[in-house]
């Protein structure tokens, strides 16, 4: 099987990056792992056409080695009923089109073997002792002797059909509080007997497994280990302990550690956008000077400037990224050809990624609807290729666009403001977001380098294209002729061609409620606060406590582009050198202002925003002071403030301005009467208007690409 990759030879931009590594018996051709994520396709049988698609195109994407998301070594440890799992011969004989399909594109695959331990979402899960955790409505029934050694042949067995099925090797997942982690943790293995009792015999659980299933696979087999860095857990493991876990594991027979970092039920956040890159780089590199094997980072590694510093500097000999082949399966080859330019950032929204696969939804990714439907969506050459307007440059313009183009449409864009982006710009403007620019920055290069025009400035609208007879020129020149009576084109200037379809994604604006007052000086939407048009006094109410209303809160509260040094000391992340797990007490910074957030509805505010980040927001209002209120009825706006009735009470917030954040509406003003004509398709906020709603525009937008082609 060829190790290398086709192309032009590699830049010199990543060398380290892009220099090949032995790792046990393997040759990989990279420092690129692609890292495990449960994509939902994994469960049943009939979904490994999927899967193999899926992880093929990050093979022919470049990366050196992937790993599957996680198979349970029997009942117990599934993560939900009836889950993932290698434990027969026949799933062993179907996963050869999976190990094939990899191998067809020279990269490397090894199958995560992964048991719940209390994490499971079913009543037959069992862990080091009778526990529950906070995130499963099940208790976990303790292990006796013998649940321990059957755990361990099922691991075994589990190595032994991967191998069967093709595999290079194995990952034994002892991170992220899953089995393993239970096991190796004060805080939830209590026992006293040979598996528990001191740091030592807590060790014996993994140890053990790594010793057996080495000498039931051989050496020609990649045996890894995804070790706990910090748990970030009161009571989980010191630093002392992960070292000498580290040098055993070594000692059983573990060809390379990937490191994880954090438990699911950890009140820190690891991977969500405001989390600095490379946060966790530098105890990688303190793991890696202890050991004889490679050593692989994780977290929040999106860059290949990243990637390469790490490796570099020493601290990591491979660099793991799941969520960013998602994002973009091409990133090795695009950083090899010298267009990282072009790289599609993951900007770790986690919208749907690991909301879904905590949805049990299948995985696929906001910025990359083409991640996890392959089959579907892979662009192909249009049969007719079309010529196509687009009014509109927010995302769902631009992700048609960009789509319609690789296709091998004919595509302008028509943008009445001077900038792209629309509402996923204003995103990029609040702290913790600003990855949310490398979304545009993508966008932008792309259209650059496919050819795409982008007319700026430009109020076009579908009865002007219409009437224009495609003639877009002819569009821009009425922009021109309305400020410039003399303004004379030329014939060059001329297109003939009329278009075949018009997208229509010029967007939202804001829905501004029927308050007494509303017209109010002190009175600020919320598009005119993030664009920088309008700014905010020191005491702020913000009217609306949806996704937007939360965002603005904390842009009103926090400081942009926090550093890893402020972000460690705001969350109390320290060594876990100091404090088992390498959890301290937080020193929030001080808020820039006071701010009231206020919502009609009764239910908590931010209950609806996203499972994995929803609950980072809601930590950072708390930080911050947020004063909350649920249940309002807004009286009036005068220059005493904003008045209220909240559980029957009248009362005045007195406030410099007040921010509305009440909802949006889909501005259709630009459409005409060609709503109906089934040559114009609205797509986007244009569409449908709906808080922080780019993951369902950027999948319409790609859809529809895709249909235009057939």
């Amino acid at each position: 099987m060829s190790t290398s990759m086709p192309g032009p030879a590699p830049t010199t931009d990543y060398p380290t990056l892009l220099s090949p590594i032995q790792a046990g018996p393997l040759t990989l051709r990279n420092r690129v792992m692609m890292g495990s994520m449960h994509t939902g396709f994994e469960e049943r049988t009939r979904d490994l056409p999927k899967l193999a698609a899926y992880l093929a195109r990050r093979a022919e994407g470049g990366a050196a080695l992937l790993v599957t998301g996680g198979y349970a070594p029997n009942v117990e440890g599934w993560l939900l009923p009836g889950g993932s799992m290698m434990a027969s011969k026949r799933m062993a004989d179907n996963h050869r089109r999976v190990t094939d399909a990899v191998h067809s594109h020279g990269a490397h695959v090894v199958l995560q073997i992964l048991h719940a331990g209390r994490y499971g979402y079913h009543p037959f899960i069992r862990s080091a002792d009778t526990t529950q955790s906070p995130i499963t409505p099940f208790k976990a029934h303790r292990m006796y002797g013998f649940d321990v050694e059957r755990t361990i042949r099922a691991y075994v067995r589990s190595a032994k059909l991967a191998k069967r099925a093709g595999y290079d090797g194995i990952e034994i997942m002892g991170s992220e509080g899953y089995l393993l982690n239970q096991f190796l943790a004060r805080a939830t293995n209590h026992r006293t007997d040979e598996w528990g009792g001191s740091a030592r015999r807590r060790m014996s659980l993994p140890i053990e497994i790594v010793r057996r299933v080495r000498a039931e696979v051989g050496d020609d087999f990649l045996l890894q280990y995804r070790i706990s860095l910090q748990d970030l857990v009161a009571d989980g493991q010191t630093w002392e302990e992960t070292e000498e876990l580290a040098g055993r594991l070594v000692d059983a027979g573990v060809d390379l550690l990937n490191t994880g970092i954090g438990w699911h039920e950890a009140r820190v956040p690891t991977i969500v956008t405001s989390v600095p890159r490379a946060a966790f780089a530098e105890l990688t590199g303190r793991l890696k000077a202890t050991v004889d094997v490679p050593v692989c980072a994780s977290n929040r590694i999106n860059d290949p400037g990243v990637a390469e510093n790490i490796l570099a500097s020493g601290q990591a000999d491979m660099v793991s990224m799941a969520r960013q082949m998602l994002a973009d399966p091409d990133f090795v080859l695009k950083a090899r050809d010298g267009r990282a330019d072009e790289i599609n950032t993951c900007i770790a929204c986690n919208q749907a990624c690991l909301d879904h696969t905590f949805a049990n939804k299948k995985v696929s990714c906001m910025v990359n609807p083409v991640a996890g439907r392959e089959l579907e969506l892979t662009p192909r050459p249009a049969v007719t290729p079309k010529r196509v307007a687009v009014i509109g440059a927010g995302v769902a313009g631009l992700a048609f666009a960009e789509a319609a183009a690789v296709r091998g449409h004919d595509v302008e864009i028509f943008e009445a403001s001077d900038a792209v982006g629309g509402q996923f710009r204003l995103a990029a403007a609040i702290p913790g977001k600003e990855e949310y620019a490398n979304t545009l920055r993508y966008f932008t290069r792309r259209l650059e380098v496919l050819g795409v025009p982008v007319h700026l400035g430009h109020r076009a609208t579908a009865d002007q294209l219409h009437d224009a007879g495609g003639d877009t020129a002819d569009v821009a020149k009425r922009d021109v002729a309305d400020t410039d009576p003399s303004f004379a084109p030329s014939p060059a200037d001329e297109v003939t061609k009329p278009f075949d379809h018009i997208v229509y994604s010029a967007g939202v604006v804001p829905r501004v409620p029927e308050i007494p007052g509303i017209d109010h000086d002190s009175v600020i939407l919320y598009d005119e606060l993030l664009s920088g048009r309008r700014t905010a006094g020191q005491r702020v109410a913000v009217i609306g406590a949806g996704g937007i209303g939360v965002d603005v809160a904390e842009y009103l509260t926090r400081e942009p582009n926090q550093t890893l040094e402020e972000w460690r000391k705001a969350w109390g992340v320290v060594d876990p050198a100091e404090a088992p797990g390498g959890v301290g007490t937080p020193v929030p910074e001080k808020p820039l202002r006071e701010v009231h957030l206020l919502q009609r509805k009764e239910t908590p505010i931010g209950k609806g925003l996203g499972k994995t980040s929803g609950w980072v927001h809601r930590a950072e209002l708390k930080k911050a002071g947020v004063h909350k209120y649920v249940g309002v009825a807004y009286d009036r706006i005068d220059d005493d403030g904003l008045h209220i009735t909240i559980d029957g009470e009248q009362k005045v917030i007195e406030v410099d301005n007040i921010i509305v954040c009440t909802g949006q509406e889909s501005d259709r003003s630009s459409l005409g009467a060609g709503a109906e004509d089934p040559r114009i398709h609205v797509i986007g906020g244009a569409d449908v208007a709906a808080e922080l709603d780019a993951k369902r525009a950027i999948r319409q937008a790609v859809e529809l690409a895709a249909e235009l082609s057939r």
